[in-house]
């Protein structure tokens, strides 16, 4: 068997984590490198995001451990049955990749997931150690991000805690049927009770002692779990319930949806549900508007037949479109949950609005200097000097927001 070199293992394990959703460092507590005697930091100028075409943030190293893995979940492009290029860095390899990647101002962190090789333990032992060596043998303070394996023992996610900023644990699929369908070695009750676990001992690290003596910090910028779309039946309205409820029970920083795309290889079994990263990008949107705008379940889904997303239009403005009556709004006076849902509002031009009205009244002029996307709003609003007219109840205007037809190709 040919011995890899590390480029060719970087390549080949860099390109499978592309699989896997990643996060910026927000949340976390403040670590510098201004003693001198330290490396990397997390604050201050703080990581530089880089966004790949489809939205997904590559400012870290991102790069599985290895690819080889002994379950065969259907859905995943390394299952042990798929017929890929196989890698596996030693524990020393990803901590000097790290280092030289931040010395030559690549990085500000790490992310790092794993196939599972040999049991969930052996695996997530290799995984904190790389994260204890970065810290205690490196002075590294930069950002880590570890995908955790719930069937370890929680003892090894517990140290994992320890030394990274966020960790990760991943429900998989939006259903429980679905996880036992295509998943079957993994278990979406232990999956749950690992969630669990790490939210009770991510209070606990809150407490101070009778003392007033603070326990380590575990984790400070949280969990986040993934959600992978399309690779089942699920609707929409499916997978943002579970969203929710994960949101609620588990205090998760962030769900994150990971578009399944078919797999190529000749073992191939799924097929493609729908337009993989247009469902992404909606289901974000949809996500955002659940978090932090005031939206329920019922009304964002609400608006088609079947449960899913319109794909055409983003779920604000298809809302709007369902509920014309409700519009147009007077921006001199709704109140602030009615502008939250005015399509081209976002939150912080919203909080513009309320501050500038205290003290005299808006044009359609002032609210696109405050940043306010007038190309969707103006039909959904009035302010001084503007009014849409017969815009709103237009025939046509939802034809003004989606895309044009395309001539399709037999080709």
């Amino acid at each position: 068997m040919t011995r890899l070199t590390l480029d060719q293992k970087l390549a080949i394990l860099s390109d499978a984590a592309k699989y896997d959703a990643s996060c910026a460092s927000s949340g976390s507590t403040r670590r510098d490198s201004r003693d001198g005697k330290s490396l990397g930091s997390n604050e201050g100028s703080g990581i530089c995001h880089a966004y790949a075409p489809d939205g997904r943030c590559i400012s870290l190293l991102k790069i599985l451990m290895t690819n080889f893995c002994i379950y065969d979940c259907a859905y995943c492009i390394n299952r042990a049955s798929s017929n890929v290029a196989r890698a596996r860095f030693s524990v020393d390899e990803v901590v000097k990749l790290t280092i030289e990647f931040y010395r030559r101002n690549y990085i500000e962190g790490l992310f790092l997931s794993s196939g599972i090789i040999r049991s969930p333990d052996a695996t997530m032992q290799d995984m904190v150690l790389i994260a204890r060596k970065l810290r205690h043998e490196e002075n590294f303070r930069g950002y880590i991000h570890l995908k955790t394996i719930p069937d370890a023992a929680p003892e090894l996610i517990e140290q994992a805690g320890l030394f990274a900023d966020r960790l990760s644990i991943n429900v998989e699929l939006p259903t429980d049927t679905a996880v036992k369908a295509y998943a079957p070695e993994k278990n979406p009750e232990q999956i749950r009770r690992a969630m669990a676990d790490f939210r009770r001992r991510k209070e606990i690290a809150t407490d101070r002692s009778h003392t007033g003596k603070r326990p380590p910090r575990f984790a400070p910028a949280g969990q986040s779990t993934q959600v992978i779309v399309g690779a089942d039946g699920s609707t929409d309205s499916t997978i943002l319930g579970q969203s929710t409820r994960l949101y609620s029970s588990y205090k998760l920083k962030r769900v994150y949806y990971s578009a399944f795309s078919p797999i190529t290889d000749s073992s191939a079994i799924l097929p493609l549900v729908s337009p993989p990263l247009q469902r992404e990008h909606r289901l974000y949107q949809a996500d955002w508007l659940l978090r932090f705008y005031g939206f329920d379940l019922a009304e964002i889904t609400g608006t088609t037949k079947d449960g899913n997303l319109d794909l055409d239009i983003d779920p604000k403005l298809a809302w709007a479109l369902a509920h014309r009556g409700l519009f147009p709004l007077d921006v001199n006076l709704a109140a602030r949950d009615m502008l939250l849902r005015i399509p081209g509002f976002g939150v912080k031009t919203v909080n513009r609005i309320l501050t500038t009205r205290r003290h005299r009244s808006l044009s359609y002029e002032d609210l696109a200097r405050m940043g306010a996307s007038m190309k969707k709003a103006c039909a959904f609003i009035t302010a001084r000097g503007w009014s849409p007219g017969s815009l709103t109840d237009s025939a046509d205007l939802r034809a003004r927001f989606a895309p044009p037809p395309e001539q399709l190709s037999l080709f």
